[in-house]
């Protein structure tokens, strides 16, 4: 690895609105608007708006009431109380959430949507420290006989677009000289549907996404491989755009993972605690 929640964000409040907050002991105070008490800047007062992209489970997707649920909704959340903020969820295209078209526009104040970090996405998006190490698996129908890439010669292989994971598997077919057809699809719904119809033979992407598609579908379809791609998940903020709520962040991460917090999150919706 939000309709209610997914109508684009207004312009950031103007610095300077004055907000009246009532606190534990009765006294009001002045809010500066898009900026908490600690300086870090928001661009909606009381709010922290996370940009990510439906679904991804189990990083983020609906659950029977229409919340948005997941890993990446309670780590934001971290960072949220830290604030003594509440976190608020925008459903985006992942297209403008890793160019950082997104937050350079003050859709959101931070993105969390099981995105790897990356050289190339560093020069546009400012990475939190790593909270999550990926891997990429290949998925199959039960039954199949792929195990590898190499496997999958003249097959159709699918992939999420704008991934990590079609960028290694695009990678392996021109350096391995392999005859897959690549097909990319918009988000992983649609990749998975196209397995599942047999549009395409296999499919990679990250491993925890589709073990929950398996688990969801029972005897339907396998994990038959796996590479070790040395991935790493962070949030994001805008570029050189909000240092402040960067260090919250990280502070909220290394919190969690000294007091056992990620531990309990990570148990709750990936099944098994971290080695580190």
């Amino acid at each position: 690895m939000v309709k209610l929640r997914s109508a684009r964000r207004g312009a950031a409040l103007a610095m300077g609105t004055v907000l009246t907050v009532t606190g534990l002991v009765g006294c009001a105070k002045e809010d500066t608007g898009g900026t908490t008490a600690d300086g870090v800047q928001l661009v909606r007062a009381g709010t922290l708006t996370t940009c990510t992209h439906l679904p991804y489970s189990p990083f983020q997707s609906k659950d029977a009431s229409g919340k948005v649920v997941g890993f990446d909704v309670d780590i934001v959340d971290l960072a949220a109380k830290k604030l003594g903020v509440t976190q608020e969820i925008v459903d985006t295209p992942f297209e403008g959430i890793k160019s950082g078209a997104d937050l350079n526009s003050g859709k959101c104040d931070v993105a969390a949507a099981g995105m790897t970090i990356t050289d190339a996405r560093k020069e546009v998006l400012d990475f939190s420290a790593p909270y999550f190490d990926a891997t990429q698996a290949l998925v199959v129908l039960t039954g199949k006989p792929y195990r590898t890439l190499a496997d999958l010669s003249g097959k159709r292989l699918g992939v999420q677009g704008a991934t990590t994971g079609e960028d290694y598997v695009k990678q392996q077919v021109q350096q391995q000289g392999l005859k897959i057809e690549v097909v990319s699809y918009k988000d992983l719904g649609a990749a998975q549907q196209a397995l599942a119809t047999g549009q395409i033979e296999a499919a990679v992407g990250d491993l925890p996404v589709w073990n929950e598609y398996v688990k969801a579908n029972p005897g339907r379809a396998v994990v038959a491989g796996g590479f070790d791609t040395g991935e790493q998940y962070g949030l994001a903020v805008k570029k050189g755009g909000n240092p402040k709520l960067l260090e919250t962040i990280d502070q909220a991460l290394a919190q969690a993972r000294a007091d056992g917090s990620y531990d309990k999150i990570y148990e709750k919706w990936i099944g098994a605690k971290p080695t580190v």
